[in-house]
């Protein structure tokens, strides 16, 4: 049997000591009142929402945040009724050590506009629905025929080139989606049309229209044309 000696005592003091301390330190953390309530919206040069709606969720509808401690808020369940929020991508809740109950807040990117009789909507960055704003009008491309005619991933793949590339950005401003799959790209400038054939080849297909338009431009020929045919990935064919 071994003999307790003043080190090993020492040890088992210091021992119940820290575990003394960190529950008290984590008491009077879990006790400790929520000074404020502050949102962080990332990319805020697109207001599609406001601070204000996420401060709202945030407090649970109680008037006054001062009255929460950390140790009654459930952050999980606070970022999951942010999360549904249709137009918000994903949130993060946290409380700061110095008693700030705060939410960082990524939006939905869209990046095509659907306009029918019957309802309207954006296409964001996965390919899915998400619902005009109050608030905020993004400039996007128009999106019209038959939606349904192409694969919700392949749409999102040719809209996420046009928005994620300076020229396509500002040159392309309708897409036309055929029954059989097929696009139709709308210019701003110019009265001709760009047939783009199916959602395949897709960076291909815009490298040949950007290096056939550079040329065009160059040899003042882009208001001879009517149709621009980018089905054929070795050449781009010309429709007077």
């Amino acid at each position: 049997m071994k003999i307790l000696t003043w080190t090993n005592i020492r040890l088992l003091l210091m021992f119940i000591l820290v575990i003394f301390l960190y529950s008290f330190t984590s008491y009077r953390n879990n006790h400790r009142k929520i000074k404020k309530v502050e949102v962080e919206i990332l990319d805020n040069n697109t207001p599609f929402i406001k601070s204000e709606m996420v401060n709202k969720l945030l407090i649970e509808k109680n008037s006054n945040a001062k009255t929460f401690t950390k140790e009654t808020l459930v952050l999980k369940k606070l970022e999951n009724s942010i999360n549904e929020q249709k137009l918000i991508q994903k949130a993060d809740v946290f409380v700061s050590v110095d008693g700030v109950l705060k939410a960082v807040v990524k939006q939905k990117t869209p990046l095509g506009r659907v306009s029918t009789e019957n309802r309207s909507f954006y296409i964001d960055y996965e390919g899915n629905e998400m619902p005009f704003s109050d608030n905020y009008t993004a400039r996007v491309p128009l999106i019209s025929g038959d939606i349904n005619g192409v694969k919700k991933e392949k749409l999102a793949l040719v809209l996420r080139t046009i928005f994620e590339d300076e020229f396509l950005k500002k040159n392309i401003i309708g897409v036309q989606v055929l029954p059989n799959g097929s696009l139709i790209l709308e210019n701003r400038n110019y009265d001709f049309r760009i047939d783009f054939g199916r959602t395949i080849n897709v960076e291909r297909k815009f490298n040949n229209y950007k290096a056939f338009f550079q040329k065009a431009v160059s040899d003042s020929t882009l208001n001879k044309y009517k149709m621009i045919n980018l089905k054929f990935t070795q050449q781009v064919v010309c429709i007077k």
